[in-house]
């Protein structure tokens, strides 16, 4: 009789409690399915920007200032279609020289961030049409899911983190202000934009910190995401190793087919040893072999099956004991007798060939 308490197990076998496999991992990462975290992206690519304009800024005033002069003296002549496109042109070749440096800087930070974070994906599933992104029911899901609620809750932390070390700062530098009104204009700006980059500094560096805690958590949720039942861990392995019934039906067939072949090779045999009903070895020797060979062997059953083919062949069967165990166990077919068996086989080879001169006379 069932206790009050009893319960069954197999209610819990699709509970994804299990940590994914590598094949899992490798399958998520080919599709797409990376983790990785937009907000220390975002941070390093900003904190890489300012960095460079902070160490290029003179190299930019400096094309920046000949730019100008180069403006207003061509503005003293007349202007016409030619000195427009040339203007033109000269403008375009400032701007790509003023920009690239912190192109250049931002791109690659930002190849190499998004390498180190999720290596190198090529997929285009991502981009495969899917009607179900066009379904409302499916969209109101994604918009109040678990993780789209998880992203709300970031934004609003990280506003109100960065917007308090914000607010600590310019009140640390509120003091100062007054300062600029006794300064001339070079110092003025020179002090406006010492204020600004480090404002811009420190709130990268308060970013950075959260993109690297945000980091470590969309790989724990990647991870949560692709975790598996003990059933899809069961049903990964038949698929990768093959199903236990099946890859058991193949070798046993596999077995059936050698075995077969084998019992082909006997009728072959220039002897049988035997012990005589536990094992029976066939060898056969040819001009120009080193050794006789074993053609087949076999225990119990088998090894009577040999006998039989053996008997219906008119082949010589030989009992030796020690011989038939000896061969049994130091060889497999194909083979040929090792070297310390010589002796023995050669006697029983000499006593078959003696028979067969027997019955020929």
């Amino acid at each position: 009789m069932a206790t009050p308490f009893s319960f069954d197990l197999q209610l819990f076998a699709g509970e994804k409690t299990e940590d994914p496999t590598s094949k899992r991992m490798t399958d998520a990462h080919q599709k797409g399915q990376v983790a990785r975290s937009q907000d220390l992206s975002a941070a390093i690519v900003i904190l890489v920007g300012f960095f460079t304009l902070w160490n290029c800024g003179n190299y930019m005033y400096g094309e920046l200032t000949q730019f100008m002069a180069f403006i207003f003296t061509n503005l003293q002549s007349p202007l016409d279609t030619e000195s427009v496109v040339h203007l033109f042109w000269e403008t375009m070749i400032v701007l790509v020289k003023i920009l690239a440096p912190v192109m250049f800087a931002i791109l690659l930070a930002g190849l190499a961030l998004n390498y180190y974070q999720v290596g190198f994906v090529f997929s285009t599933e991502p981009l495969s049409f899917d009607l179900n992104r066009l379904n409302p029911v499916t969209g109101m899901g994604r918009i109040f899911s678990k993780r789209s609620l998880m992203e709300l809750f970031k934004s609003i932390a990280k506003i109100l983190v960065v917007g308090y070390f914000v607010y600590l700062y310019i009140v640390d530098q509120v003091i100062q202000m007054p300062k600029l009104i006794f300064m001339d204009l070079q110092m003025a700006l020179v002090s406006i934009v010492d204020i600004i980059f480090k404002l811009a500094f420190e709130i990268c560096t308060v970013l950075l910190i959260l993109g690297i805690i945000d980091f470590m958590y969309q790989k724990w949720q990647h991870k949560q995401e692709l975790k598996m039942s003990k059933q899809d861990i069961k049903d990964e392995f038949k698929q990768t190793e093959g199903d236990p019934q099946i890859k058991g039906k193949i070798k046993q067939k596999q077995k059936q087919m050698s075995l077969q072949r084998m019992m082909h090779e006997v009728p072959k045999a220039d002897v049988i040893i035997t012990n005589p009903t536990h094992f029976a070895i066939a060898l056969k020797y040819e001009k120009g072999m080193t050794a006789p060979a074993i053609i087949a062997k076999g225990q119990d059953i088998v090894a009577q099956r040999i006998k039989q083919i053996t008997r219906d062949a008119n082949i010589t069967i030989v009992e030796n004991k020690p011989l038939a165990r000896a061969l049994y166990l130091s060889t497999e077919i194909g083979d040929v007798v090792p070297q310390e068996l010589y002796k023995a086989v050669a006697e029983v080879l000499a006593y078959v060939y003696r028979l067969k001169k027997k019955k020929l006379a």
